[in-house]
């Protein structure tokens, strides 16, 4: 961990850590897309370089927001996971979430993810970072994991009525 903050306050360390735009993007990517490697997070849609999202990863790692181990199915691969510390982050992220689709010109098929986790409130979000946990940190969950895919299922809803109403861009 870095020992030259501005500061110490809590919101400041927090935003030194996790605040510029592409580190909370692959936090989101990680979270909400469940991807887990280097490939699957360059195909964000808001086009990160493979220059930043190298460099991103590694701080993220260096600051223990996520771990890194070798893809046993790939010599040349790496799988990220989020550590607890990112897991936690499932409220922030839903109150972001929130807070966009009230206060800023989303679109209905990517805001359908907030819109219910927003919704969902706190049980949905406890319930979402166990299934993180299990996936991540391979701790036991009392059931089969549903968040994410309720989540992928209502996002792909939008998508398929748009496409019948002939609307998707």
């Amino acid at each position: 961990m870095k020992d030259d903050h501005r500061s110490g306050c809590p919101i400041n360390l927090s935003l030194e850590v996790f605040g510029d735009k592409w580190s909370l993007l692959i936090i989101r990517d990680m979270i909400f897309g469940g991807k887990r490697h280097f490939r699957e997070l360059l195909r964000s849609q808001e086009g990160i370089s493979s220059n930043i999202l190298a460099d991103r990863l590694k701080m993220l790692v260096d600051e223990g927001m996520l771990t890194k181990t070798d893809d046993p199915t790939h010599k040349q691969k790496a799988i990220y996971s989020l550590t607890e510390m990112t897991i936690a982050l499932v409220p922030i992220m839903a109150h972001l979430g929130a807070w966009g689709r009230r206060y800023l010109a989303v679109s209905e098929e990517l805001s359908i993810r907030a819109e219910l986790m927003e919704t969902g409130g706190p049980d949905l979000w406890d319930r979402f970072m166990d299934e993180l946990r299990c996936e991540h940190l391979g701790l036991p969950l009392d059931g089969p994991p549903r968040v994410r895919a309720t989540l992928q299922a209502a996002y792909e809803d939008v998508i398929a009525r748009k496409t019948r109403e002939g609307v998707v861009a």
